[in-house]
C-alpha cells in the first residue's frame, strides 16, 4: 500500500462520513418539522433512498434556510432551559432585592399580611 493509497482512503472516508452526516441532518430536520405532512415526509425519505445525492442537494437548496432557522431556534430553547435550570438548581435564583420587591408587591395587593411580609423579608436577607 503506497502513500497515495492511504491519502485516497482518508479522502474517501472523509467524504463518506460527511455524506452520512448530511443525510442524518436531513432526516432529523424532516421529522422535527411539524409543518410537513406525513406523506411529504415519506416522499422525501423515499427520494433520499432511491435518488440520494440529487435529493440531498435539492433538500438543502429548497429547505436549507428553514433548516438553519429551526436548528438555531432549538439551540436557543435548549440554552434557555439550561440557564433556567442552572439558575434554580444551582442556587442562583432571584436576588434578595427581587424577593423583597415581590413580597412588597404581594403586601400592596393585599395577598399577604404585614407579618408574612416581615417573614419573607427576613428569609430574603438571611
Amino acid at each position: 500500500m503506497s502513500f497515495w493509497d492511504i491519502i485516497w482512503f482518508i479522502v474517501v472516508f472523509f467524504a463518506f462520513a460527511t455524506y452520512l452526516m448530511v443525510l442524518f441532518s436531513i432526516v432529523v430536520d424532516l421529522f422535527r418539522d411539524p409543518e410537513v405532512s406525513g406523506w411529504m415526509k415519506a416522499l422525501w425519505v423515499a427520494c433520499l433512498i432511491f435518488f440520494t445525492f440529487i435529493t440531498a442537494i435539492v433538500y438543502l437548496i429548497v429547505r436549507g434556510r428553514a433548516m438553519t432557522e429551526r436548528a438555531t431556534r432549538d439551540a436557543h430553547a435548549v440554552r434557555s432551559a439550561q440557564d433556567d435550570y442552572i439558575r434554580t438548581v444551582a442556587g442562583g435564583g432571584p436576588s434578595p432585592a427581587d424577593q423583597i420587591a415581590h413580597a412588597k408587591d404581594l403586601l400592596d395587593a393585599g395577598t399577604i399580611t404585614a407579618a408574612e411580609f416581615d417573614v419573607l423579608k427576613a428569609k430574603a436577607l438571611a
